[in-house]
């Protein structure tokens, strides 16, 4: 019989919706993950045992006074093992799969309790929702919704659904016919029969349904951490995936108690809401023995709901007025709290090499995220996104099947170690076992099998397609597929008992340094030259995080450094990664600035810091960059300047009376002639930081015939006779006003309009798109020649005048006052690179956010504060 492509058929309908339906992944990504992050605020933000009161206080309202001390001491306990944000998180992960799991699910069973043909049908969808492994589920959900909480929600949803649209259908299926024949003959409507006698009939079996929903959803915390959730899925997984019995135990016993306390309080919460167990409740108390009575007594609603808002409102007065926690120690605020996501395999080396820079960045400022990934997941999370960078590929062999899939979306950042090798190891005391030739005469001294490690990673894969069936292993032995954790845990139980053992390994490696292992050798070359560790990272990333990218394109560690960054992690033990690099760095000073340098190693303060200039400047593009290039600078020197706006007029008015200290944009010997002839006595020419400016008029280049000044003569009606102007009070409005257009005899046929800067640029904008002609004022530099095509009108009579120059002009009393700063200006240049990338990262910002568009283009040229600023001890 053919085979039937099955699988390429749903591999092509995944990749067709992910295509075509994104906008509609997009948005159920948002509103989930918006939901998650609403209820997980509320769940993290107040202190533990604060919300654990709220919880117990529940318990007791729901289910009586014992239930709610031991609901206490269970969340006390996960507190205690330091699991209380994890449980959060998996307890905001349950509640909103279960609400939106339970929205779907009572409708549905609704209307299958209610049409034969509709019970029919989803019967065999909710078997296949119910029966198909979850993490099958996991595949597509990566692929519509990356990484995270989000596609976690999504399998959980699937997979608990089938129960509560059951429950509802059955619930409603198994009230007495008789008593809906009755309603429908007093002439109910059947809508008033569901709401009034089927669904409270129907209730008990309902609220099974939900509970059964919960605890579904439950189950599903190591599915979702799996995929880059956040919670107790987490830290089960990594447990699995590194054997670690004690981060089992304790992420499992945590897991329990949520289960257990939803469970109970799910299943009390139907005798709050069902009349029928409303009154077997009530049998129930009258019964009990007159002793037990305080045991049984629950608070009445209202006194429960009060009990829950004081203790909410304390709280939440603990979570605003708290904070008491130190965060990491910030050496040089170079991120000022950018997230950067990074995600690592649970290999020593990379876990050592991600915890390392997880600790620099975050005494670099930035606020970096770390998760554990399968290798499949890691390569598909960074092509979709969700990624940031890793630092552990094995290239060009053992993960060549990944970097070939994904290296179109993906950046290579460089390697920082190698050459490593691929290879398998036995005890050295097994005899007559030195190569994988050796290896395949005695299979049946290493029973039949060599200990693997995870089945997605490189080395597997290339173990069982090349390496074995080169040396015929393929034959004889089995590849055992698992976790290095368990490879070395298998090694460890082998080797202390002296029995024969042959695993995959692979260098560098501490096993190396712990037990005598020989390493076969290869000599038909089928693991390939040795590879080398790179770093990688999503597409744009260098682009969006240039200094980031330069600390991690530089980054290098050797043999030595490498095992001992591993050792001592090895030493801090599991969970405390981050301690065990900061031992490692206190061991190795100077590593810090030597892998993430900042110059001078830190914002270094400068001799007059504490100093609060009055800087002003004009709305032009280039001042508007330029000031606040040096508020950046000077803040960083410890300096406190205050940065305010004017026009020409009232600049240099400002200055000549010292109410500005200083500003960075005059426009010398010719547009600003007037200005400075007028107020020089009061002022002092700080010098020019950048040369040949030019003013002109500009019109679009599809205006044809018109490429001079004198051109523009005659043609007033094709330009609705105007000139679209800056600000009245510039000298260049002025110049054109009082000169230029007088030299080219345009002045009785054209009207320069006053206005703005911006104003000007937004109707060069709309006359652009619409391919109308418009003349407006200019100059050069200006980054609208890079986004138009202009035409700059010759001056033939140079009736601008000359070429100027752009000159830092302060009060006559400024080097005084602020000699250092004074210093600084007089050495100050810029090229017009420079000053074009700077003008663009500040447009790119966006009004309001000049400060973030500044920050970027410093990131991306690296030493310029110390260039412009330089502190001399």
């Amino acid at each position: 019989m053919p085979r039937l492509q099955l699988g390429d058929w749903i591999n092509s309908g995944v990749n067709w919706l992910r295509d075509n339906l994104s906008w509609l992944f997009d948005f159920i990504s948002s509103v989930v993950q918006g939901m998650y992050d609403g209820v997980n605020t509320v769940l993290s933000g107040p202190e533990p045992l604060l919300l654990a009161g709220i919880l117990a206080l529940l318990a007791w309202w729901l289910r009586g006074l014992l239930p709610a001390v031991l609901a206490f001491l269970g969340f006390a306990l996960i507190d205690s093992i330091e699991l209380w944000g994890e449980a959060m998180n998996t307890l905001a992960l349950v509640l909103v799969a279960g609400v939106i799991t339970i929205v779907f699910a009572v409708p549905l069973g609704i209307w299958a309790s209610r049409n034969r043909a509709v019970s029919a049908v989803i019967r065999p969808v909710l078997d296949f929702m119910q029966t198909m492994p979850a993490f099958v589920y996991l595949i597509p959900g990566i692929f519509f919704f990356g990484l995270g909480v989000v596609p976690g929600v999504v399998a959980t949803v699937i997979f608990s659904m089938p129960p509560g649209v059951r429950m509802t259908e059955l619930g409603i299926r198994q009230v007495d016919a008789e008593l809906v024949e009755a309603a429908d003959a007093f002439g109910t409507h059947p809508r008033r029969t569901l709401l009034r006698v089927q669904l409270p009939l129907a209730l008990p079996t309902i609220m099974a349904g939900v509970n059964q929903v919960i605890m579904l959803a439950l189950s599903m915390v190591v599915i979702a951490g799996m995929v880059g959730a956040e919670g107790l899925g987490s830290t089960v997984f990594q447990a699995i995936s590194s054997v670690d019995v004690a981060m089992g135990f304790e992420g499992g016993i945590a897991v329990v108690i949520l289960a257990m306390y939803l469970d109970r309080m799910t299943s009390a919460l139907n005798q709050r809401v069902s009349p029928l167990a409303r009154r077997a409740l009530a049998k129930e108390k009258a019964k009990a023995l007159s002793g037990l009575k305080v045991l049984h007594w629950r608070p009445a609603t209202s006194v429960a709901m009060v009990g829950v808002v004081v203790l909410a409102l304390v709280a939440g007065g603990m979570s605003m007025f708290g904070g008491d926690d130190e965060g990491p120690k910030v050496s040089a605020n170079v991120g000022k709290g950018q997230s950067v996501n990074i995600g690592y395999i649970n290999w020593d080396e990379g876990v050592a090499s991600t915890f390392l820079w997880k600790e620099l960045l975050e005494q670099r400022g930035f606020k970096p995220k770390v998760q554990s990934y399968d290798v499949g997941a890691l390569y598909t999370g960074m092509a979709a996104g969700n990624i940031d960078f890793e630092t552990d590929s094995w290239l060009p062999t053992t993960h060549a099947s990944y970097w070939s899939k994904y290296k179109s979306k993906l950046e290579n950042l460089g390697s920082w170690y190698g050459p490593t090798s691929l290879e398998v190891a036995v005890p050295s005391y097994v005899k007559g076992v030195k190569t994988l030739e050796d290896l395949e005469k005695k299979s049946s001294t290493f029973k039949k099998k060599i200990v693997g490690i995870e089945p997605g990673a490189g080395e597997m894969k290339l173990m069982q397609d090349k390496v074995m069936p080169s040396y015929g292993l393929n034959k004889n032995f089995s590849l055992v597929k698992g976790s290095t954790a368990a490879m070395l845990s298998q090694l460890d139980r082998s080797y202390s008992k002296k029995e024969p053992i042959a695993v995959t390994l692979w260098s560098p490696h501490w096993a190396y340094d712990k037990y005598k292992l020989t390493k076969l050798k290869d000599p038909k070359g089928a693991f390939g030259k040795g590879d080398h560790i790179d770093s990688l990272a999503r597409k744009g990333f260098s682009k969006e995080n240039p200094q980031v990218a330069k600390w991690i394109k530089n980054f290098k560690l050797d043999e030595k450094q490498l095992t001992s960054l591993e050792s001592a992690i090895q030493d801090a033990g599991k969970g405390k990664e981050q301690q065990g690099v900061r031992a490692w760095l206190k061991q190795n000073p100077g590593m810090a600035n030597k892998l993430a340098p900042v110059p001078g190693g830190a914002d270094q303060k400068g001799k007059d810091a504490g100093a609060a200039p009055m800087i002003g400047y004009f709305p032009w593009d280039e001042d508007i960059a330029t000031t606040y290039l040096w508020k950046n600078v000077l803040e960083r020197r410890g300096y406190k300047p205050e940065i305010k706006q004017y026009d020409v007029g009232s600049m240099f008015t400002g200055m000549s009376t010292g109410q500005v200290d200083v500003e960075f944009d005059g426009w010398l010997p010719v547009a600003q002639k007037q200005y400075w002839d007028r107020y020089k006595k009061n002022l002092v020419d700080v010098g020019s930081w950048y040369d040949k400016t030019s003013l002109e008029i500009a019109v679009p280049s599809y205006v044809k015939d018109v490429k001079s000044l004198a051109d523009l003569k005659g043609k007033a009606g094709t330009f609705d006779g105007k000139i679209v102007g800056i600000e009245p009070g510039t000298g260049e409005m002025k110049l054109l006003k009082g000169k230029v257009l007088k030299e080219y005899g345009l002045d009785k046929e054209y009207k320069v309009s006053d206005g703005s800067s911006p104003a000007m640029l937004a109707e060069l904008e709309r006359s652009y798109a619409k391919k109308e002609p418009v003349a407006v004022v200019l100059w050069t530099p200006h980054w609208a020649y890079s986004k138009y095509k202009l035409t700059k009108l010759a001056d033939p009579k140079q009736a601008f005048g000359a070429s100027n120059q752009l000159h830092t002009l302060a009060n006559k009393s400024f080097p005084k006052k602020f000699p250092e700063f004074n210093g600084w200006l007089k050495k100050w240049h810029m090229t017009e690179k420079e000053l074009a990338s700077l003008e663009q990262a500040v447009q790119d910002a966006g009004k309001g956010n000049e400060e973030k568009g500044v920050q970027k283009w410093i990131d991306a040229n690296p030493g310029i504060v110390d260039k412009m600023a330089p502190v001399t001890s």
